[in-house]
């Protein structure tokens, strides 16, 4: 009799990979946020698993996966395609265990990443323009060289050790009664569907995806949505999802929600401010969906795992600036002014009445369309809050200034 995909991930697959990898990674704390659960309307519990070594859940899946090797496959070596969690995950565990791991990356990967997976162990290969060039380079090389191949989502072992997240959050949360999870490929949505079903039956599990890559959306609803572009949540753009995974989702999800990239953002800079914890986009996804769809989970128990913490500081320095710029916190004001003695110094003195700081002048007099005696100034400034910031706006407009404020995509 030919086994199903449910047959190949059971609960007791997940539990046997909990007592394999037991003490090789980070039991990480599942907390009750306070604040989030009053802006919410949800009561919600957080799963930690941006503080694992490698600052993700991927880790679990991983050295499942490689506890699974023969010896001959250990002594061989394991190959993936990756530019995320799973390269450093497998490499770290990989040098661990003396096994030889090699990685195949774009050539278009940010060097950081490279370094982070060389520094834990990982031999990384450079192939292709994107992932599916790489990933097709890795599979040629697994033939060449005999390695076994580890891919990052579709294959009942790494789902099962991903799963593993849902044993502990059960365990440390038994109150909950829904969890709200990021899909990109699959694997740690179809490891915590398989706990759910199994230990909770009557637990509502959500997943979410960003709107850019709707891919497992698009899979399970039988729709066609565009995928692709620059998300936030880089950890679960994928457009291909799992076939394996997919047949799981199918079957034990119960919906899958799409979130926007100005909810991540929202929800990347919440967590900072508010739980002092740094996430990826991916790792925020679930705590986007809630925030954007609060009547569909006032009142539950939502469990919402932060799978992920790696994040370019470039990239979460924007990030929070955005946030503060879209909360009324950071403005830039478009004045339209006479190229006079004295006029930026009256206008500097509305600023000064309404305490509101100025960060940067910017003038513009050549590429305009005002008449050549007019020009325009671009104020960035800080605000204690929308309020105040309006109140600004409004006393200039009242005494004869074109006021204007240059609005965020």
């Amino acid at each position: 009799m030919t086994e199903t995909a449910t047959d190949l991930l059971t609960i007791d697959h997940v539990r046997a990979a909990a007592e394999r990898i037991k003490g090789a990674v980070v039991h990480t704390p599942t907390m009750h946020s306070i604040t989030l659960s009053e802006i919410t309307g949800a009561q919600i519990w957080l799963k930690f698993e941006n503080q694992q070594f490698t600052a993700a859940y991927k880790e679990r899946g991983a050295l499942n996966a490689l506890l699974h090797l023969t010896e001959e496959q250990k002594q061989r070596g394991v190959i993936a395609a990756s530019a995320g969690n799973h390269s450093q995950g497998l490499s770290y565990h990989g040098r661990r265990l003396g096994v030889p791991v090699t990685i195949v990356m774009p050539r278009t990967t940010p060097t950081v990443k490279v370094m982070q997976t060389e520094s834990v162990g990982g031999n990384v290969v450079l192939e292709g323009e994107s992932f599916d060039e790489a990933y097709a380079h890795a599979r040629k090389l697994e033939t060449e060289m005999g390695l076994t191949f580890v891919h990052p989502f579709d294959e009942p072992n790494v789902a099962a050790g991903q799963g593993t997240v849902a044993l502990e959050m059960f365990e440390d949360a038994p109150e909950l009664d829904c969890i709200v999870t990021p899909i990109g490929g699959g694997g740690l949505m179809s490891g915590m569907a398989t706990v759910a079903r199994a230990l909770k039956p009557d637990m509502e599990v959500i997943g979410v995806q960003a709107e850019l890559y709707p891919s497992m959306y698009s899979r399970v609803k039988g729709q066609d949505l565009p995928c692709g572009g620059d998300s936030l949540a880089e950890g679960i753009s994928v457009k291909a999802p799992g076939e394996f995974t997919s047949k799981i989702i199918a079957e034990r999800v119960d919906d899958i929600l799409l979130v926007s990239e100005d909810r991540l953002e929202k929800a990347v800079s919440l967590l900072l401010q508010i739980e002092k914890t740094v996430v990826e986009g991916a790792g925020a996804a679930g705590l986007a969906a809630v925030l954007a769809n609060p009547d569909r989970f006032a009142g539950r128990n939502i469990g919402l795992v932060l799978c992920g913490g790696n994040i370019d500081t470039r990239l979460l320095a924007n990030v929070l600036l955005r946030d503060l710029a879209r909360s009324g916190r950071l403005a830039r004001l478009r004045v339209t002014l006479q190229d006079r003695p004295g006029a930026l110094f009256k206008v500097m003195r509305e600023f000064d009445a309404h305490n509101v700081n100025i960060i940067e002048i910017y003038h513009q007099r050549i590429f305009t369309t005002l008449p050549a005696k007019g020009l325009v100034t671009d104020i960035e400034c800080e605000a204690r809050d929308s309020d105040q910031l309006n109140a600004l706006i409004e006393s200039m407009r009242g005494k004869g200034y074109q006021v204007s404020q240059v609005e965020l995509n």
